[in-house]
């Protein structure tokens, strides 16, 4: 059983508003003057006419799908706790056998040794296979990415190849650079047997090597929207040829302020494009993302739609005042570091309570470490990777750290 435990104070929440917003009195003020990431983008123009029409449905129902009555698959998906809403919703599968998938695609499978489709895979592969636009609600660690770069690759190659120049065939769109990179080691996986190459594109690293990436070829781009919006600015990304689109964790890329840029993006893709969002929960501002840029889509919901407890996790919330809270994480702290295999994170709200946290601690003998946003990517890696393993048991982040912690095998 996993014990997570909270500190606070009577009146320490506070609301927390996207970058711009209203906080400290400053709301819009502080960035008056300064250029917005993007400003310069002109929405792109598309006439379809002239253009080749994409190919988007691959699928073909097996007949031990297609002989099911309608009550068992409604037991099946009640059995995975899910629900789904939209026009003629394709049914779930319940083994890889069962997804028709292309040769190429069994043995990228069979390479990774998965079991089974977990439930959000088991539905969203046939929709997402059919060419439809598709959101799905499900908790972080489900599976979810698997279940959009399985049929991305598929997409990529039902597609006219590309020619120099012309940019990538899949966007995904990530809230941070963990995340990004937790992405693209899954679609290097894939990719082996797939012939398919992907590029990564993030802030806070080089900008030659994740060009020439593009410039090779990669058909698959994952990237952080704030330096996708660097690129496409100075002409060294196009994405005239995406055809199919993937925003993943839509909730956090909103919280952290990226709705703008994230407009701005979709603006340069071609309007009859495929469309797949992902996210843990399903806001208003998640709802409006999708009414405005998805087109007759289905809903795919694994669980509850509002973000809620694990039941494998035990809750402990201790009430204490500011000024009690060190003195009550060292003793908490000393009584998890009794028994070795334990791990810990710590989360803080700035970046400067991430730093004093880190060194009071180190001042007590913790082998604590910290990342938050002004870390070098080749910090954040290398501290990350010492938590994951163990070597450093203690992990003290910003909300940097909030989602994709887990081990980068998990898909």
């Amino acid at each position: 059983m996993n014990r997570g435990r909270s500190f606070s104070r009577g009146n320490d929440f506070r609301g927390r508003g996207s970058y711009g917003g209203n906080r400290g009195g400053g709301g819009f003020n502080s960035f008056r003057g300064k250029q917005q990431p993007g400003e310069n983008l002109r929405k792109a123009k598309f006439d379809l006419s002239t253009m080749q029409p994409i190919q988007k449905n691959f699928y073909n129902e097996h007949p031990t799908i297609t002989n099911l009555g309608e009550g068992d698959v409604e037991v099946f998906r009640n059995s995975l706790e899910m629900s789904v809403r939209g026009r003629s919703v394709p049914r779930p599968i319940s083994s890889f056998f069962e997804g028709n998938f292309p040769e190429y695609i069994t043995r990228a499978i069979m390479d990774q040794k998965f079991e089974k489709p977990t439930p959000i895979q088991a539905q969203v592969w046939p929709i997402a296979l059919s060419g439809r636009d598709l959101v799905g609600i499900a908790q972080t660690g489900s599976g979810k990415t698997f279940a959009y770069v399985l049929p991305s690759v598929v997409h990529i190659h039902n597609q006219p190849r590309l020619e120099r120049g012309d940019g990538p065939i899949v966007l995904v769109l990530a809230p941070t650079r963990e995340l990004a990179q937790q992405i693209q080691s899954v679609c290097f996986d894939i990719g082996r047997t797939t012939n398919v190459r992907n590029c990564c594109i993030f802030g806070g690293a080089p900008k030659g090597p994740q060009l020439r990436d593009v410039e090779r070829g990669a058909q698959i781009c994952i990237a952080t929207p704030g330096r996708l919006i660097d690129f496409i600015e100075c002409g060294k990304v196009s994405l005239r040829r995406i055809t199919f689109l993937v925003l993943d964790e839509a909730d956090r890329m909103l919280d952290m302020g990226f709705e703008p840029q994230i407009r701005k993006i979709i603006e340069q893709i071609r309007p009859d494009r495929q469309t797949l969002m992902f996210s843990a929960t399903w806001p208003k501002e998640v709802q409006k993302l999708a009414e405005d840029f998805l087109v007759d889509y289905v809903q795919v919901n694994i669980g509850a739609l509002q973000l809620s407890a694990n039941h494998n996790i035990t809750q402990i919330v201790d009430v204490v005042d500011e000024t009690e809270k060190d003195e009550r994480l060292n003793k908490l702290i000393q009584e998890i570091m009794n028994e070795k295999e334990n791990k810990t994170i710590v989360f803080a709200e700035t970046k400067k309570r991430v730093d004093d946290l880190t060194k009071h601690m180190r001042r007590q003998g913790f082998p604590a470490m910290c990342i938050h946003g002004n870390k070098s990517q080749q910090e954040r890696d290398w501290v990350l990777n010492e938590f994951r393993n163990g070597s450093s048991p203690i992990l003290v982040a910003t909300d940097v750290a909030a989602r994709g912690l887990e081990a980068r095998r998990k898909t």
